[in-house]
């Protein structure tokens, strides 16, 4: 029998009840009634509910330890009265009648709580990172982590991956971000690189004649952070083909992704393969960005030509048209009820966020004819104003945010405001995801080429 526990803290049941068990955990946190004291005990696994009454020999020991502390404890399984059971727990209708406690690590005062969920100053957590990783929600997430890794494993292994290990202490290459330097012992003067990704090591093994490679790879990157990974390094599912072209590859990617988010994403629709493949430009003509959130129903227009018309006396606009710029409409429905402080708003984010404005045009019917009503409507004329609902195939219930500066300006500000709109009126369907290829990116050659 294992010395410290027949039991882990969230196997016991109502089979259980009546047999001696041993358990060894954390006191997740305790509430003292006076005669009674119960324990929450918490391992890896769950939580179960021990209780002493303050006639034992062990209940001064429990009374006076700190949450956190490390503790076996011997008792019975008893039944929960019908008023204290909780269906939340997988243990939540028995409890453990204490006989016997012993403390294995006795905890000091902890810096931060592990009982609630708490935020707490980044540098307290990262410090005590071991105390932070046992709070419920950040050891979900690590066990998830290794979850997904194993199930990415073996769907690659069934498509007929091999995998491998490459070396993490290597010569420098040319990559897009500075490395990583190892000084050598043997060497002095000289370094190692850490890889910003396996890329010469796994070509090494597709010339080698294997024809399917994988890896789950650590990439070393002297960089600043961003928002989707860590500053320094990231892991990445990197994998090789030989013999194929790029639909060969989508086709084996496709099914995978769909099938982990099906297993791990909790319930919330995922579009199926075969995903939507989308230009590259075209992505951003729509959405104003290389990673469309296609949640989002809104789509970008450009309307440039209708504000170089005579029918669009806007003299603003058409200043920066003839400087090269252009106009990017954002068609936004169903927004015929939103008061005025709904645009203003918006216009007032926009400044906050670099941008001069949003400008906006509201709609209407009036006379059995839609016009257009807001600050900048004076300056179109009827025809302009059908076209712009042409365009951007909207009704009168509907309502066009613009942006003009530089290109490759509009279309980033108009991604930005496309997404923030949306969330506004919270048009992005929160409980799926839709997944996209964006394709045909520019090469460097050509984007050079551009440039002279």
């Amino acid at each position: 029998m294992n010395k410290y526990r027949t039991h882990n803290c969230s196997e016991l049941t109502e089979k259980n009840i009546g047999k001696k068990t041993k358990l060894s955990g954390w006191i997740h946190r305790k509430r003292d009634h006076g005669n009674l004291l119960f324990v929450d005990l918490r391992d890896h696994f769950g939580i179960t509910q021990c209780v002493i009454e303050n006639k034992d020999k062990a209940f001064k020991i429990l009374e006076k330890i700190k949450p956190e502390s490390v503790i076996m404890v011997e008792g019975n399984v008893v039944k929960r009265s019908k008023e204290t059971e909780n269906k939340e727990l997988k243990t939540g209708l028995i409890e453990v009648k204490i006989i016997n406690v012993k403390i294995l690590s006795e905890a000091k005062e902890l810096p931060m709580p592990v009982f609630g969920e708490q935020d707490y100053p980044e540098d307290i957590r990262l410090k005590y990172r071991f105390i932070d990783l046992r709070r419920s929600e950040m050891h979900e997430n690590i066990k998830l982590r290794s979850k997904i890794l194993s199930f990415v494993r073996s769907k690659m292994i069934e498509n007929n991956f091999l995998e491998f290990q490459t070396p993490i202490l290597t010569a420098s290459s040319p990559e897009g971000a500075r490395d990583f330097l190892v000084p050598s012992r043997l060497h002095p003067g000289k370094f190692y690189a850490l890889p910003q990704a396996p890329q010469q090591f796994k070509q090494m093994i597709m010339i080698s004649g294997f024809d399917r490679y994988f890896q789950i790879a650590p990439c070393f990157r002297d960089e600043d952070g961003r928002a989707d990974r860590s500053p320094g390094e990231h892991y990445q599912l990197d994998m090789e083909m030989s013999f194929v072209e790029q639909e060969d590859i989508l086709k084996i990617v496709e099914p995978i992704f769909y099938d982990l988010f099906k297993e791990f994403g909790k319930g919330k629709k995922i579009n199926k393969p075969p995903f939507p493949r989308i230009r590259y430009k075209e992505s951003l003509e729509k959405y104003g960005t290389d990673k469309p959130d296609l949640r989002n129903p809104i789509e970008l227009v450009n309307v440039t030509k209708i504000f170089k018309s005579e029918d669009v006396k806007l003299k603003i606009f058409k200043d920066i048209i003839e400087k090269g710029g252009i106009v990017k409409a954002i068609p936004v429905p169903n927004t015929f009820s939103k008061p005025r402080s709904f645009f203003d708003g918006l216009n007032n984010w926009a400044i906050s966020e670099g941008a001069s404005g949003l400008a906006y045009i509201t709609f209407e019917k009036a006379k059995n004819k839609v016009v257009g009503k807001g600050p900048i409507a004076k300056f179109f004329s009827e025809s302009a104003v059908l076209e712009l609902i042409k365009n951007c195939k909207i009704t009168e219930k509907d309502s066009v945010f613009f942006v003009c500066n530089k290109e490759k300006e509009a279309i980033r500000f108009s991604g930005v405001a496309r997404q923030k709109i949306a969330e506004e009126l919270k048009l992005i369907d929160e409980k799926s995801f839709h997944f996209c290829w964006v394709t045909d990116y520019p090469c460097m050659n050509t984007m050079k080429k551009k440039k002279k």
